[in-house]
């Protein structure tokens, strides 16, 4: 078990050590549910009154925060107490599992397909038909990538991740457990008899950046004709569908449970609140937000927030709902 000392943490996080413990510090965890060799943070005000009560022996704060240290306590003060704890947990992490050989034999992988320097590949996963590999891709047992797509350096694919032929995925990119990235977009048309329905063909492929992280049971369609794209530094949680054809500008969210209908374009920067859909053929511009529970029905400017169901101003979706919770009252 890893232990630091709470000049060590002061000196890796760069704070202002406010206070002192004589506690070897051996994790993190929440205000309430720390023990005496623990350390949590506090980043708001609202959680200040319960750093008295802790039995946590340190914390991270935000240095514009009152409050003091206590007996055999001490205070980290930061400028930004979840980006140090984030560096902490760095510290504290113990690694992801390991390989006992770095191709194991139970893999399959076809001779066609390159695979770059210091790779690791799982137990039953499978690598098609010139599918190429950059280096230091690690590939997690059961992960299945399809012909002729190419992946890019560092990429990690945890258990139960399908990539579907043809997609391109870049470097330093992290797919959660059941990731599934190509999969046929969801395109039907009535038949011209009336009795059934047309399966429209999706030859198209995706297209992802660096740096994308997408987290467990997400899909991501490929596109019917052309390419669905999600961009470099894009989060993507779990439980999160992005139809055929979409386009994601750089570092966009998306929380869990929300989705983009097919051909919707997202700029730079825009954040998706959990259970938010948006209508296809829509375009949301950079910097844009969408409050969780939202349904999107037209274009969004950039820079706007909007919340409700259709989503709009969300300045004025409060006032309604403030009218509305008055008449309830009246």
């Amino acid at each position: 078990m890893k232990s630091f000392t709470i000049q060590e943490i002061c000196s890796l996080l760069g704070g202002e050590l406010v206070g002192n413990t004589t506690h070897k510090i051996q994790g993190a965890e929440q205000l309430e549910r720390a023990t005496e060799n623990q350390i949590t943070f506090v980043g708001s005000v609202k959680y200040v009154r319960l750093w008295k009560n802790s039995n946590a022996c340190a914390a991270i704060v935000n240095d514009n925060l009152k409050i003091e240290p206590g007996e055999n306590k001490a205070l980290i003060r930061v400028k930004n107490a979840d980006i140090s704890l984030a560096k902490l947990l760095e510290a504290f992490d113990p690694g992801p599992p390991a390989f006992d050989e770095d191709i194991h034999p139970n893999a399959t992988i076809h001779k066609t397909a390159i695979i770059g320097k210091n790779c690791k590949i799982g137990a039953h996963t499978y690598v098609g038909k010139n599918v190429v590999l950059g280096d230091g891709v690690i590939l997690y047992p059961n992960v299945t990538i399809l012909d002729d797509t190419v992946v890019g350096a560092a990429t990690i694919m945890w258990p139960g991740t399908v990539v579907r032929e043809r997609s391109e995925i870049g470097s330093f990119c992290i797919f959660h457990n059941n990731v599934s990235i190509g999969a046929d977009g969801f395109g039907y048309r009535p038949s011209e008899d009336g009795r059934g329905l047309v399966k429209i063909p999706q030859i198209g492929n995706v297209v992802i950046g660096n740096a994308v992280e997408i987290g467990a049971n997400s899909c991501v369609d490929r596109g019917k004709f052309s390419s669905t794209i999600v961009g470099d530094g894009c989060k993507i949680d779990n439980l999160v569908q992005i139809a055929h054809n979409c386009v994601m500008g750089r570092s966009c969210i998306m929380a869990g449970h929300s989705g983009l209908a097919g051909s919707v374009t997202l700029g730079d920067g825009v954040i998706i609140g959990g259970s938010a859909s948006i209508k296809d053929h829509t375009t949301i511009g950079a910097g844009a937000i969408v409050g969780a529970g939202s349904g999107v029905m037209n274009n969004i400017e950039a820079g706007k927030t909007v919340l409700g169901y259709p989503a709009q101003d969300s300045r004025d979706m409060l006032k309604q709902w403030v009218a509305m919770r008055r008449l309830t009252q009246s």
